[in-house]
């Protein structure tokens, strides 16, 4: 029997409950579990999270910047996604946080006025320290930033396509040599997932062109999944923090690629009651990241509950907390990209 073919445009059908299905990956990764544990390796797999996040990312900027290729609405658009859940959302964190850390005589994460404001703002001791409590916030703004001009690059001159293995070489470069290493080898969680966002960008043509795959290369994708993921438990179960994680972050590449694939064939079967709560919390994404970690996770692992029960309550609590900052938000935003059609 002949397998159907696979059609990429699914990855644009699915986008949301991909989005769901990262958010939950992420919830995974950060909820606690000992090294000895059985489960350690493949609960550090929920770190693709991000990945499957920067991949799909990248392929909607492609979408929306070839509907309306304006640098103003498109920046004003991703200014408008992101810019006031995390303003709010830092200023929760951040300045309780300063006040605090003042009283009890202890340096918190802003060691001055100027340096909250940085953090409030533009999340500056990520780029100076590598301080990780919202890094991906400063890393999407970033590659916001850039992408308009790397899709005029690769429109006008499609060779450019092939940018990302210069930026897989990049990180070699991070890691291994010196000087380069000594200047910004601080940032490498970064480095290392700039490839997958801009990989996102290049394969988007292909989904909005609605090009298929020959149904047989499923063996192949399934492949690649179990080579990478079997490699990257096996990193992390046996040889956790004795390897650089650039290294295994280069097999998230096709890991993350082929997870999609393989996750929009299950998509694809599942009742659309059960796509729906996906689709939910993916559109909830942004604001459950920026919730979950600092705002429940901290607070319910207090209780010393088990992995599950700690990472259930911690979803629930988030999706709730994360759809009221999400309706509090559109009350604001609607009116203003609505005056922009």
């Amino acid at each position: 029997m002949k397998i159907k073919d696979i059609e990429l445009a699914n990855i644009s059908r699915y986008r949301s409950e991909l989005m769901g299905a990262a958010m939950l990956f992420v919830i995974l990764f950060h909820v606690g579990l000992p090294r000895e544990d059985i489960f350690f390796g493949l609960r550090r797999m929920g770190n693709i999270g991000v990945d499957i996040f920067l991949f799909l990312s990248g392929m909607g900027l492609w979408f929306s910047w070839t509907r309306n290729p304006s640098l103003h609405r498109f920046y004003l658009r991703r200014f408008l996604r992101i810019y006031p859940a995390w303003l709010l959302m830092a200023s929760l964190y951040y300045i309780p946080d300063y006040l605090s850390a003042g009283f009890a005589g202890h340096s918190g994460h802003s060691t001055s006025l100027i340096d909250l404001i940085g953090d409030i703002t533009v999340n500056w001791d990520f780029w100076l320290h590598d301080e990780l409590t919202f890094w991906y916030i400063p890393a999407i703004l970033f590659l916001y930033a850039v992408s308009p001009f790397y899709m005029s690059l690769v429109i006008r001159h499609p060779i450019y396509r092939w940018l990302p293995v210069a930026m897989i070489m990049w990180c070699i470069l991070v890691q291994y040599v010196t000087p380069v290493h000594e200047a910004v080898g601080h940032l490498e969680i970064f480095w290392s997932r700039v490839p997958i966002f801009f990989i996102g960008i290049n394969m988007a043509a292909a989904v909005k062109r609605k090009e298929t795959m020959d149904g047989a290369s499923i063996w192949m994708i399934g492949l690649m999944f179990v080579m990478a993921l079997a490699s990257s438990i096996f990193l992390e179960q046996v040889k956790h923090g004795q390897f650089p994680l650039f290294l295994e972050r280069m097999l998230y590449i096709p890991l993350t690629v082929t997870t999609i694939l393989l996750l929009n064939r299950i998509f694809r079967r599942l009742p659309d009651t059960v796509n729906k709560v996906f689709r939910l919390v993916g559109t909830l994404s942004l604001e459950a990241y920026l919730v979950h970690d600092h705002f429940v996770l901290e607070y319910v692992e207090r209780n010393g509950w088990s992995y599950w029960p700690t990472f259930l309550v911690t979803t629930l609590v988030t999706i709730f907390l994360a759809w009221m900052l999400h309706a509090l938000l559109e009350r604001f935003i609607t009116p203003i990209e609505n005056r922009m059609k």
